[in-house]
């Protein structure tokens, strides 16, 4: 007859010094310390972005949304069937401090507006980079969140998906870029449909992950790719 055999789960964490060695060589952990990471929409994509960002060790990180989960969340977003009814913003910082107990979550529950950059600004050390990920609905809430930080972040990086097809644009040079403005105002530029009509949490953990592929590239210093396209269903990727 076997035996079942117990675990005992442990009542303090663990050193977590080394909780990112296998990732050094591939996420400058100095560069990635000096970041202050700003989620503006913790819905399908947003949500996404953020739990990796955790995992990979971002130290201060500000998640932006003023939306509650409801049931029609719970598949394509991930979020758990005792997050309805509460805000999306609280419950994924609860699992952010979970995946890294040591990093700064802020959370934000309004709806995006100008004038939060001089609270993020405030709310950031001079030694501190911000890096914007918008991820959020509709083409003239982009335009607003791009007006309002392209002149005070770092790194900005959009990611957009309706149904099996993901877009991210990533912009190392806010200040100065001209291309991101063409997919805000052009609409055959953007997406067809609202983003939140169908999705799936493997598009957006796709999207999300693409997304922090194109911060960790900028981390290290390397060259980003503008526009990327990937359609799941056909198999096909487009780079500008």
């Amino acid at each position: 007859m076997s035996t079942l055999t117990t675990t005992t789960i442990p009542t303090r964490l663990p050193n977590l010094a080394d909780r990112d060695i296998r990732q050094r060589q591939i996420v400058p952990s100095e560069r990635l310390s000096a970041c202050h990471a700003v989620v503006i929409g913790v819905g399908a994509v947003g949500r996404q972005v953020a739990l990796q960002l955790s995992a990979i060790g971002v130290s201060h990180l500000t998640l932006i949304d003023h939306d509650v989960v409801g049931v029609e969340n719970l598949a394509p977003q991930a979020y758990w069937p005792e997050d309805i009814g509460h805000l999306k913003v609280l419950a994924t910082a609860a699992l952010c401090r979970q995946i890294h107990p040591e990093g700064q979550v802020e959370v934000v529950a309004e709806r995006f507006r100008r004038s939060m950059v001089r609270s993020l600004a405030a709310s950031t050390d001079a030694n501190t980079q911000p890096v914007i990920f918008a991820c959020v609905d509709g083409i003239a809430t982009r335009g607003l969140i791009w007006q309002a930080v392209k002149n005070t972040s770092t790194f900005f990086v959009d990611g957009r998906m309706n149904a099996e097809v993901i877009r991210v644009l990533a912009v190392a040079q806010p200040a100065t870029d001209s291309y991101y403005p063409t997919t805000l105002f052009a609409p055959e530029e953007a997406l067809v449909g609202p983003c939140t009509a169908k999705s799936t949490v493997y598009t957006a953990s796709i999207a999300a992950g693409l997304m922090l592929g194109q911060f960790t590239k900028w981390l290290r210093g390397l060259p980003v790719e503008r526009d990327l396209m990937l359609n799941l269903l056909s198999a096909e990727m487009t780079v500008q």
